[in-house]
């Protein structure tokens, strides 16, 4: 039987822009670190803060908006409140109407992940929920966060 390698932290340069998120304390738990819940909503946070950034979503009138269908997050250190997270993320896949968006959460300063992850959005007409081919302005800023192969 061949069995997977364990996932690894992966260092800063493994992602091509970063967010920085401030803790709340609501983001604990009763054991004294950030739930596993938030760490998804971070993802979500850093993905669609830099397209809102890059001027190719608007939340709320958008015509084309992303779908998470999957999603995936294993975890190397505990990260807490109080203290300030960098989230790196990278394209690793663009299909013709679907993303596979990587996340790797560090806590400030630190060299290497403390938690990474994947989501990937599938992109659909906001009337129809139907998918839709990646829109040319929305492709030029994925290739920017591809990751050299």
């Amino acid at each position: 039987m061949n069995k997977a390698a364990r996932p690894q932290p992966e260092p800063r340069d493994a992602y091509r822009a970063f967010r920085t998120i401030t803790t709340r304390w609501i983001d604990n738990d009763q054991y004294g670190h950030v739930n596993n819940v938030v760490y998804y909503s971070w993802f979500d946070t850093a993905v669609n803060a830099h397209l809102i950034e890059q001027g190719v979503l608007d939340t709320a009138k958008s015509e084309v908006i992303g779908l998470v269908v999957e999603t995936q997050c294993q975890y190397f250190e505990s990260l807490a409140f109080p203290q300030a997270i960098e989230a790196g993320i990278r394209v690793a896949h663009m299909g013709s109407s679907s993303v596979r968006y990587e996340v790797g959460l560090f806590a400030e300063g630190a060299p290497m992940t403390a938690a990474k992850g994947h989501f990937v959005h599938v992109y659909v007409d906001r009337a129809t929920q139907r998918p839709v081919p990646l829109p040319a302005n929305l492709k030029q800023v994925l290739e920017q966060l591809q990751c050299p192969k």
